[in-house]
């Protein structure tokens, strides 16, 4: 099976990642396929338009002409308004969706009849997020970098190094899931010398952040009158909940945020799925913060988007090999071959196959009949 594979241009704001990288061209090329790529579409991750040339790849004027040839449309962030109408009826799409904080997404895919695998549900056996988790690592160590600048008073932060100096007391943050992102974002607090405390509801977990951080970290279980606690003391609260693929909980109210000191930060790392904290709104690398009950708001949807060339080198590694897959079988015969690609099935044929989103917008779901796998 040959398949046309197309890379627009990505146009969400400042978001300058790609979706293929040479290296990748050069692989689909291999196994026969053909790659048509917006002109300038890795320029923000610099990768120019003649090292896709020498790769294999054909290089096209606009994102029309990429949607008008292609059978397989391949992305980095899910396709906004801007982008419903270049889609063919029946395409096929390979990117992040997060669709159950997306109804209006969600049933533009549905009623274009767009088969789509969403990055950000294909798991495997293990229960890894292989997709995911790149750009959590990437997400979770700029949180705190983020959080660290908007304190600084000519932000409007209350003017607090994180790590303090000798005789002053380093700053609080508060880190709410335990997974990759969490990880990454307490590594970094670690590291920067503020005092780092992590909240997660897997104890099992928590007992892997104390082994692999000597004792350094303060690890709890979490419960309402705890997560007020920490959240009220803290100078950063950082929100790293995840659901896969279902939207994220409200796990800190208002009245929580309102009892931190005033120009404290949160960051909500979860905000593509909806957010973690109950005064999240989704915001840009242009205009990143807004202010809610006196505490500064870093809520950027595309977080790793600002470190373009890190970020992309480390998403297209992970997917290469299952957009290999997809190119090779199609989205319906690459998941019925491989489960941890079925686990990502979102929409197919018009009709929507993933259960979380189904509840979060009251649409009904089918089983992919033909596609289950045995195990």
């Amino acid at each position: 099976m040959s398949l046309i594979v197309g890379v627009p241009k990505e146009i969400k704001d400042n978001e300058n990642r790609v979706a293929i990288t040479p290296d990748g061209v050069f692989e689909l090329a291999h196994h026969g396929h053909s790659v048509l790529i917006q002109a300038g579409a890795g320029e923000g991750s610099r990768f120019a338009d003649a090292e896709f040339v020498e790769a294999g790849a054909t290089i096209v004027p606009t994102a029309a002409d990429v949607f008008a040839g292609a059978d397989l449309i391949v992305k980095v962030k899910e396709p906004i308004p801007a982008e419903y109408g270049l889609f063919k009826e029946g395409q096929q799409l390979f990117t992040y969706l997060h669709l159950a904080a997306d109804e209006q997404q969600t049933r533009f895919l549905l009623e274009r009849k767009i088969d789509a695998i969403g990055y950000e549900v294909v798991q495997t056996a293990d229960g890894r997020l292989p997709l995911l988790a790149p750009m959590s690592e990437v997400a979770g160590r700029m949180a705190v970098q983020a959080a660290a600048h908007h304190l600084e008073s000519p932000r409007g932060g209350a003017g607090i190094l994180l790590g303090g100096v000798p005789g002053t007391p380093a700053a609080k943050v508060t880190i709410i899931g335990g997974g990759v992102a969490g990880t990454e974002a307490a590594k970094i607090a670690l590291g920067m010398r503020a005092i780092t405390r992590v909240l997660d509801l897997n104890p099992a977990r928590l007992a892997y952040l104390a082994d692999f951080t000597g004792g350094r970290l303060d690890l709890v279980v979490p419960n309402r009158i705890r997560t007020a606690q920490y959240v009220a003391e803290s100078d950063v609260v950082i929100g790293a909940v995840l659901v896969p693929g279902a939207k994220t909980p409200k796990v800190v109210t208002r009245e929580m945020i309102a009892s931190m000191r005033p120009g404290s930060v949160v960051v909500d790392i979860a905000i593509d799925q909806g957010g973690c904290f109950e005064t999240s709104r989704p915001t840009t690398h242009a205009n990143p913060t807004y202010v809610e009950e006196g505490v500064i708001h870093y809520c950027v949807a595309n977080i790793p988007g600002a470190v373009a060339r890190t970020s992309t080198l480390a998403l297209t590694a992970s997917t290469l090999p299952y957009l290999v897959q997809v190119a090779d079988k199609g989205i319906r015969g690459a998941a019925k071959a491989n489960p941890a690609l079925y686990a990502g099935l979102s929409t197919l044929g018009g009709q929507l196959v993933s259960a979380p989103v189904g509840e979060a917008h009251g649409i009904d779901v089918v089983d992919p009949q033909g596609l289950r796998i045995n195990s």
